[in-house]
């Protein structure tokens, strides 16, 4: 047996402990779970591993015992939350404050004393609820902003737990330090991030930023263990999944109702970070342009479920895109077409595989994402015998991988309306040249060596990249 698999088996033996906001229902299935249990599938199935953090529940008071429940070599553990800590923790700081943040947009961006005294409380509290269940010889990994003091915390608890591996991965953006240091006492979320031995970001972009924040924060140590590994989907899985629901009953419903027309879809969470605004007014300008060939010859189905429905914020964006679907239907609908679809329920993982199959045009334009997996559940979802066009926004992290998509300011919707036009036009021969290319990155780049690359740097496998380069 070489060096390098003789780690590989030692470190499969060890636990992964995976720490993340939410805890996935045990109950649920692989096609309506989350993105980041869809990550995580592989690395969990190859060795024992505990998943700790929030039920999802909202109860009097914080739980300070979690609850266990074990499936195979799986063990889930969660905590309730009180209402006080959820709406402090939760809807205070992580997402009235840091979320903006990360995403360029101060201007909306809030801060509140109360609320980030209460984002700490919550941190110390998983903390001291995850300590008592680490064995000496576990590795940790912590996921997203909800959770930037978790490591620090646990490093406060001394003896076995300060000398564990512990990693952080950040599924959003890294702004420019000039951006994250606006918000009041970021000083002190860098000093968090210092406890980590492996600090992930999505892109090389978000990794120069942090190791910039880092440095002039005084962590030079910990920015030269930063790295960017480009979370990933399972490929070959989606792939064959799409195939099997383009052959069922939804699928067969959505053609009968497109009567041969093209179409363009969207699958996004009803956030203001996901320039649907923009994206309908493009839409509309497709419409309203080019002699008006694209007139009842495509239909744009949005989905965006609606998601933290209490904040003025998303309650003021879905009043706009409510009022601009009705707009563009208004314009141009005729008896027997509606140009644009736009539903704000759920619908299962599966279902919308099918879905990007038929679509002649994948529509992913963010305002500003970390990676945006929808992108690459598109190219994979596809006929490689008649694939469609991806466009995609230069702001999704998913832009470096995807050099076949058509890429856009998703800030110009007439840039937006003309990649559109240039994607439902394309010939097929160019379709299928970039297709494959995309497929071949998203193939290669998958969720698998996403989680390996991050936990063969945490468990000591692999060394960093200095800053400028990837990480190994």
């Amino acid at each position: 047996m070489t060096r390098r698999a003789a780690a590989t088996a030692a470190e499969r033996g060890r636990r992964l402990v995976i720490v993340a906001n939410r805890v996935p229902n045990p109950r649920e299935r692989a096609a309506s779970a989350g993105g980041l249990a869809v990550a995580l599938q592989e690395a969990l199935a190859e060795r024992e591993a505990l998943w700790f953090g929030w039920s999802g529940q909202i109860a009097e008071a914080t739980s300070t015992r979690p609850r266990l429940a074990r499936h195979g070599r799986l063990t889930y553990a969660t905590l309730d939350l009180g209402e006080g800590d959820f709406r402090r923790y939760y809807q205070g700081f992580a997402n009235a404050s840091l979320w903006p943040m990360l995403h360029y947009r101060l201007g909306i961006a809030q801060f509140d004393r109360e609320d980030y005294a209460g984002y700490r409380a919550v941190n110390a509290a998983f903390a001291a609820a995850l300590a008592p269940l680490l064995r000496p010889d576990d590795t940790v990994w912590v996921h997203d902003f909800h959770l930037f003091p978790l490591g620090a915390e646990l490093r406060r608890a001394g003896g076995a737990a300060a000398r564990r591996r512990i990693g952080f991965f950040l599924h959003v953006p890294f702004p420019p330090r000039s951006v994250f240091c606006a918000l009041p006492r970021t000083e002190e979320l860098l000093a968090d991030l210092a406890a980590y031995d492996v600090i992930g970001v999505q892109t090389e972009e978000d990794a120069a930023h942090l190791r910039e924040a880092l440095t002039r924060g005084g962590h030079p140590e910990a920015a030269r263990r930063v790295g960017a590994w480009a979370a990933g989907i399972d490929a070959k899985g989606f792939a064959a999944m799409a195939e099997r629901a383009a052959r069922g009953p939804e699928a067969a419903r959505l053609r009968a109702s497109l009567v041969r027309r093209a179409l363009v879809i969207g699958v996004d969470r009803l956030d203001y970070t996901k320039g649907l605004p923009h994206r309908f007014t493009g839409y509309g300008r497709l419409l309203a342009g080019f002699e008006g060939r694209h007139l009842s010859a495509v239909t744009y189905l949005q989905f965006a479920p609606v998601s933290r429905a209490e904040v003025a914020q998303y309650q003021a964006l879905r009043r706009e895109l409510d009022e601009l679907t009705g707009r563009i239907n208004g314009q141009y609908a005729e008896f027997d077409w509606v140009p644009l679809r736009y539903i704000t329920r759920a619908v299962a993982r599966t279902t919308l595989a099918g879905f990007m199959r038929i679509a002649r045009v994948g529509l992913v334009t963010p305002l500003r994402d970390g990676m945006n997996l929808v992108a690459k559940e598109y190219v994979a979802a596809q006929d490689p015998e008649d694939p469609g066009v991806l466009v995609l926004s230069r702001f999704a992290g998913a832009a470096g991988d995807l050099e076949g998509a058509l890429v856009v300011n998703p800030l110009d919707p007439d840039a937006i309306a003309e990649a559109l036009d240039r994607a439902l036009s394309m010939p097929a021969a160019e379709r299928i040249a970039r297709w494959r290319q995309m497929m071949d990155a998203v193939t290669t780049h998958d969720a698998t060596a996403w989680s390996r690359g991050f936990l063969a740097a945490l468990e000591g496998g692999a060394a960093l990249a200095e800053p400028g380069g990837k990480a190994a």
